[in-house]
């Protein structure tokens, strides 16, 4: 990929009818503020076509490509801080529905997510992808880096959710595969391929989304719990009363409601006391079912478990339950984490886990540690934090995030990256961690699809040096 980016480049795409704008600093951030990006330009194409000619002109010129969703990814593979200037692609002005029936949906990829959503809700039917950042995040965005979100226990993550794609490949070849179809066994699966792949092997344009009935019952209740111990034993005897119904078992802990308060967040706490730990379960149950009784139930059969219990008898008290759990995220940035891990290891492990890293930390120095996360995927996002009275940048996170990762994947044969994606901050974690084979597959299908490396580049897997700077070494 060449180091500069001629004018002339930008001036072909306009001349073919591509809007090309100046980067707004919106585009040009992360959530977080650790990476800020650059780029030579902005293009925002209006359809697939307009998307292929930018990336057939973009592969002949050897300029860098960085598609851009919502903005809303936790590693940083939609910012480049650094090296050869590269355009982004938003894809914003593509979000029509294409077609909608009780059983699919047919979406392009710059629908935001809450979009997608309201499109199901006209035939009655539910998307379920449900994420905190749903208003601004895109469709295709959300397939790009295979989110996840409170509902992948019952539902599954966005790859479980979407039946087919429409893809922009690096040289401009677009590839229909829309296809509404639950059964196509005819050959390598390229959905799954491009699935996930945080832009680095082609571009997502519209996608072909399951639809599901929604539940004729729905209930939402808080558990307070002494440990996690008794949150995966409850979890347990929910899915073995609900068999299929649990759309979502959401574990928080003491410390992150602490953090809520300390940063001054006026929220709704269910118990007197704040208690060890808590799960929030939400239950969709068939038709002639009484969530109350269901809950109740369940109260009785793990009542050796259970502290105390709160049932949301209103629209609104539920609102106000999953608002603690939706702020997590937002108090920890305003604390300001030393380093944060979107990590997973197999369900039963997750007590013994939490109890070795906790163990292994108080080892290693002062901190407060806020973990929760979805426990029916063993998906926690164990975030460490200074101790009171201390700043982020009186400590080394590199210690700290080795130790807990070494952990996982040593310890538990977990993960390092649960559902964040690699992007471009967790490059040299996937250098470390992952099986030797599994990068060297990695790295042929890149080779294969982008051989000139204008894709995302340095997202995902580390950007080869140029032939100028092979020469230079």
């Amino acid at each position: 990929m060449r180091a500069g980016l001629d004018e002339a480049f930008l001036a072909g795409l306009r001349d073919a009818g591509v809007e090309v704008a100046a980067p707004e600093p919106r585009y040009l951030e992360e959530p977080r503020g650790r990476w800020p990006g650059q780029a030579a330009a902005v293009l925002r194409p209006r359809s697939s076509a307009e998307v292929a000619r930018i990336l057939r002109a973009a592969d002949a010129a050897g300029v860098g490509v960085i598609p851009y969703g919502g903005g809303t990814g936790l590693v940083g593979g939609q910012v480049k801080g650094d090296g050869a200037c590269c355009v982004l692609l938003s894809l914003e002005r593509m979000d029509a529905v294409r077609a909608v029936d009780s059983q699919s949906l047919v979406i392009e990829a710059g629908a935001p997510l809450e979009a997608v959503h309201a499109a199901a809700e006209t035939v009655g039917r539910r998307f379920p992808l449900t994420l905190g950042s749903q208003g601004t995040a895109q469709i295709g965005g959300c397939l790009a880096t295979n989110a996840g979100g409170v509902n992948v226990i019952r539902y599954g993550n966005a790859r479980a959710l979407c039946l087919g794609i429409e893809a922009v490949l690096p040289d401009g070849t677009i590839w229909n595969g829309l296809t509404r179809l639950r059964k196509d066994n005819t050959g390598y699966d390229l959905r799954d391929l491009l699935i996930g792949s945080e832009g680095t092997l082609g571009v997502i344009t519209a996608a072909a989304l399951r639809l599901f009935e929604p539940p004729a019952v729905e209930g939402l209740a808080m558990f307070a719990l002494p440990s996690p111990q008794a949150a995966v034993a409850l979890l347990g005897i929910a899915q073995h009363r609900f068999a299929g119904c649990v759309s979502a078992f959401e574990l928080i802990s003491r410390q992150g409601l602490m953090f809520q308060r300390e940063v001054g967040m006026d929220l709704h706490y269910p118990f007197a006391e704040d208690p060890p730990w808590m799960v929030l379960v939400e239950l969709g149950l068939p038709e002639g079912m009484d969530v109350d009784e269901a809950f109740a139930g369940l109260y009785e059969a793990a009542e050796d478990l259970i502290l105390d219990a709160v049932i949301a008898q209103s629209g609104a008290q539920a609102q106000q339950m999953w608002e603690l759990r939706e702020n997590l995220p937002v108090a920890n940035r305003r604390i300001g984490a030393i380093c944060s891990h979107d990590i997973s290891v197999p369900v039963a492990d997750l007590p013994r886990f939490i109890a070795e890293a906790d163990a292994m930390l108080a080892g290693m120095g002062d901190y407060r540690i806020n973990c929760f996360g979805h426990v029916g995927d063993g998906n926690l996002h164990y975030n460490v934090f200074p101790a009171t009275g201390r700043a982020r940048a009186d400590y080394d996170p590199d210690p700290v995030k080795h130790a807990v990762h070494d952990l996982v994947v040593d310890g538990f044969n977990g993960s390092m990256s649960a559902e964040h994606g690699i992007g471009r901050y967790k490059v040299e974690d996937l250098e470390r961690y992952a099986d030797p084979a599994k990068l060297r597959m990695m790295r042929a299908v890149k080779a294969a699809l982008d051989p000139r490396g204008i894709m995302n580049p340095g997202a995902v897997l580390r950007q080869p040096p140029s032939k100028e700077q092979s020469t230079e070494t």
